[in-house]
């Protein structure tokens, strides 16, 4: 089995890469595993690479870059280091093949949507005395169906899922957006009669800009801090950068010093399960996009 792990989170993570290297070959005596420093906004393999690495490549840990079939025709399995998979979607590699992908959602630290955001985010609330109802895209009648199955850090979030007192399911991701996005000028309304904060840590689209920007401007809401956007990444000129009241960063909220650890955690984990013939923790479907 051969690992090629590319990493695009900066300076100074080659030598964090080689250690976890270094234990991943101690867990799993004769693998091989090679690294390459790709910046993150990359989506085409850099030329550095040499070819026969993608082609005797097996597994892949990456955040954007991607492969073609034919470039790489023996991968299996892809792990990204993003906790969404939806700049892959639409990829040939995930697409037109059967090329197992898994997501690192369970590194976030961390309610609509219930997972490794809301998770964190119940376990909070539920200590400040609050009660938790969860909605979730797919029905969650047993124990069972109610537990995390992804990987999540010790002492954080809900894995049996025990926290909510009720449980609610919707039709499709789609559906959701558009409850969210209707009248969500109401929703503002309803909000801001105790000068609600606004935060979105998530997916830019789940919040309507224009009625966010207007809630802003007409002091309907407090604020609001966006880590994602609508467009993204929000282009020069945007009437969100002059909005009052607002606090924007660049997608980094789930960025941490031990962000690559977790992920090769989960590397870990998942050639664990696949060298036991055993189900890969954070598996993207095709049919959900999650």
């Amino acid at each position: 089995m051969r690992v090629r792990v590319e990493s695009g989170l900066g300076p100074g993570i080659r030598g964090e890469l080689k250690d976890q290297h270094v234990h991943i070959r101690d867990r799993f005596p004769g693998i091989s595993v090679s690294a390459y420093e790709v910046p993150w906004r990359d989506t085409e393999p850099p030329s550095n690479i040499p070819a026969e690495e993608l082609e005797r490549a097996t597994v892949l840990v990456t955040g954007s870059v991607l492969p073609s079939r034919e470039q790489a025709p023996n991968l299996g399995y892809v792990q990204l280091s993003s906790a969404g998979a939806n700049h892959v979607l639409n990829h040939p590699l995930f697409t037109d093949t059967d090329i197992i992908f898994c997501t690192a959602n369970g590194v976030h630290g961390g309610i609509l949507g219930y997972g490794s955001i809301g998770r964190q985010t119940a376990r909070v609330a539920k200590a400040l005395g609050m009660d938790v109802h969860a909605y979730t895209l797919h029905p969650r009648d047993t124990p069972e169906s109610r537990r995390d199955t992804s990987y999540h850090p010790p002492g954080l979030g809900d894995p049996d899922g025990s926290i909510p007192s009720k449980w609610f399911s919707g039709d499709s991701t789609a559906d959701i957006h558009a409850f969210l996005g209707s009248d969500l000028d109401l929703l503002f309304a309803v909000l801001g009669k105790n000068k609600t904060f606004v935060s979105n840590i998530g997916r830019g689209p789940i919040i309507k800009t224009d009625d966010l920007i207007q809630a802003l401007e007409n002091d309907v809401i407090s604020g609001a801090a966006l880590d994602v956007t609508d467009p993204e990444p929000l282009p020069d000129g945007h009437p969100l950068w002059s909005t009052k009241n607002i606090i924007i960063t660049p997608h980094v909220s789930g960025i941490s010093t031990r962000y690559n650890e977790r992920v090769l955690a989960i590397l870990e984990l998942n050639l664990d399960r696949l060298v036991n013939g055993e189900e890969l923790a954070n598996r993207v479907s095709r049919r959900d996009g999650y």
